[in-house]
């Protein structure tokens, strides 16, 4: 890691509050599905006893990097890979049941502030988005290929644009006189033009960006997968805490919890027992007004717990 990248932190969001729903059993096992610069990670570890173990994961070749830190400590284990296949991850390291699992999604402060990234805005880099760096498409290449009903699409329905018509149009009329978008600035210039008006205090840009990232990391996917890897992983007694920034994740979360936390009818069979609840919902956490006046990132993070049933 270079000196430039060391200077960029990220302070974990709901910190105490996520880990302390964790952390049940001293001695257990549990999952950090996206390290970052270990914020939680640490403090799981710091109340775990020597029996204890973390596996963490994260997809971001410099967050794998920044765990080397921790290498020293025989409970903990960091695996370059996405939450995503957190069951096959673990089966390579022979693990087939945790006490907990801590999923803080979303983008972090290091991806944010990385001018190379190309996640933001605010400066101008080549138009990247990838948090793992090693594989995938580029928002630039996709961008550059993809038809008009699917950018009209992503950027509708994974940024919430009103001006999603306008902005596809713009981005394809350039890239048909070739000129494609390549660059985060090519891109904020060309939403500000395309967008008529905007909530007071937010960048015209900011639901594109949104949206791409999204889209190119494969996020909404990546999290419906997870969450049920971690219901077949957890042991009983073993939560489930999931930390998320924007509604579209959080609905995801709330649904999930939801659908698990209840009898299910099988309509097939409607004189079957019912399918029994497999977790219990207990927790709907906001940062508090001192967290988000400290770390404004934190003003849009829900935490949602809940705990695996002894029905497995």
């Amino acid at each position: 890691m270079s000196l430039a990248q060391s200077t960029w932190t990220h302070t974990p969001v709901l910190l105490a509050e996520a880990v302390q729903a964790l952390v049940t059993r001293p001695d257990g096992t549990y999952l950090d599905g996206t390290f970052g610069r270990g914020g939680h990670s640490r403090a799981v570890l710091a109340l775990l006893a020597p029996a204890g173990r973390l596996i963490a994961l994260d997809q971001d070749p410099q967050a794998v990097q920044a765990a080397a830190a921790l290498a020293g400590d025989g409970r903990f284990a960091i695996v370059h890979g996405t939450f995503a296949r957190m069951a096959e991850h673990l089966q390579a390291l022979g693990v087939t049941r945790l006490d907990g699992v801590l999923l803080d999604v979303g983008v972090s402060s290091p991806q944010i502030d990385d001018p190379s990234r190309g996640f933001s805005f605010r400066y101008d880099a080549p138009l990247d988005m990838r948090m793992d760096t090693t594989r995938g498409f580029t928002a630039a290449e996709f961008l550059a290929r993809a038809p008009l009903a699917q950018i009209v699409e992503v950027l509708r329905d994974l940024g919430e644009e009103r001006f999603a018509v306008s902005i596809a149009k713009a981005l394809v009329a350039r890239r048909e006189a070739g000129s494609p978008v390549a660059t985060t600035a090519e891109l904020s210039a060309l939403v500000a033009r395309s967008v008529r008006s905007r909530e007071p205090g937010q960048d015209p840009a900011t639901r594109t960006f949104q949206a791409l990232r999204i889209h190119v990391n494969a996020e909404l996917e990546a999290l419906q997968a997870g969450l049920k890897d971690a219901l077949a992983l957890l042991a009983p007694g073993g939560r489930l805490v999931v930390i998320s920034f924007h509604s579209l994740e959080d609905r995801i979360v709330k649904q999930f919890i939801a659908a698990e936390s209840r009898d299910e009818v099988d309509r097939r069979a409607p004189f079957a027992p019912p399918r029994p609840l497999r977790l219990n919902a207990l927790a709907r956490i906001k940062p508090s007004a001192a967290e988000v006046a400290a770390n404004p990132r934190a003003r849009s993070a829900v935490l949602r717990v809940a705990e695996r049933t002894a029905v497995h």
